[in-house]
């Protein structure tokens, strides 16, 4: 098995005119990974071998993260874009029905692909989706919304459109992760995310960035759901953590210890083992 970093990237076009790079290694059944907002493939590298020996891995950057080339045209990008270009590339790898693992922006996005096409996904694992609109179903959670977008969101915003990306990258990371001892607070981790700024850039943009998911569909879910949690995660996660647990009674819910809105970054040993427990608990059901 070729360990990450001599991994092949590869590179396919959807919808005509869209480049996709990924990733794959591994066999048996398909798993993708999906990042968060200021990821892209190489995010989900201390998953790689111990997800790899079990699954066929693929792990790819969504439509505006590094390496990939599309210009944003749009001022309405969200996670319905998200969704749509992950349904396509399962189609294109024939990886029906998959295993989605996905972290905030990305566990949004594999929500949504899971309550648009149910048949397209085996199981879900979502790490902290910040859908902000359901923030406010849960006790205090508007005031953290209301604080989130008025100290992060709208200052990042003005920042892109002052043309100072890394102004909003580093307001982004702190008000994500906060300023805590964590992966997104090193050197690397901060490389990364200045290099995926244009995903972020494109719902700074977006005049419905974080649309509210069908919540009848949620309840309904019956693909099996693990949704988890760090235990030093920020406000306005706990809060939309929450929501979406109580909108989805058949998902499973588990907070990770020393880990903030990053779990598998921040603690991939407990990471890993949670969610390989909690696939090897399902799948074989």
């Amino acid at each position: 098995m070729a360990r990450f970093e001599q991994l092949a990237l590869q590179r396919t076009v959807i919808a005509g005119t869209n480049e996709i790079h990924y990733a794959q290694a591994g066999d048996g059944p398909p798993l993708v990974f999906v990042h968060g907002g200021m990821g892209d493939w190489t995010s989900w590298a201390p998953q790689w071998e111990a997800f790899t020996s079990r699954f066929q891995c693929f792990t790819y950057s969504r439509r505006y993260s590094s390496p990939n080339r599309n210009e944003i045209n749009s001022t309405s990008h969200s996670v319905l874009n998200e969704a749509q270009d992950l349904a396509d590339l399962l189609e294109s790898w024939l990886a029906e029905p998959a295993v989605l693992v996905g972290t905030s922006y990305g566990a949004y996005t594999a929500l949504q692909v899971a309550l648009a096409w149910p048949h397209k996904v085996r199981a879900l694992v979502l790490t902290e989706p910040p859908i902000l609109p359901f923030a406010d179903r849960v006790p205090g959670g508007r005031e953290a919304r209301v604080r989130f977008e008025r100290e992060v969101l709208q200052p990042s915003d003005r920042s892109f459109a002052a043309g100072m990306p890394e102004d909003a990258v580093r307001i982004l990371t702190d008000g994500i992760n906060g300023s805590a001892a964590g992966e997104a607070s090193t050197p690397a981790g901060r490389a990364r995310r200045l290099r995926n700024s244009e995903a972020m850039r494109a719902l700074a943009l977006s005049s419905n960035a974080y649309p509210a998911l069908d919540e009848t569909a949620m309840h309904a879910l019956r693909v099996p759901t693990l949704l988890l949690q760090g235990d030093r995660t920020l406000d306005v996660h706990r809060a939309t953590t929450a929501a979406v647990a109580e909108l989805m009674p058949n998902a499973e819910f588990m907070q990770v210890a020393d880990s903030g809105h990053g779990v598998h970054r921040d603690n991939p040993e407990e990471f890993n083992r949670v969610v390989l427990g909690f696939l090897s608990k399902e799948l074989q059901s």
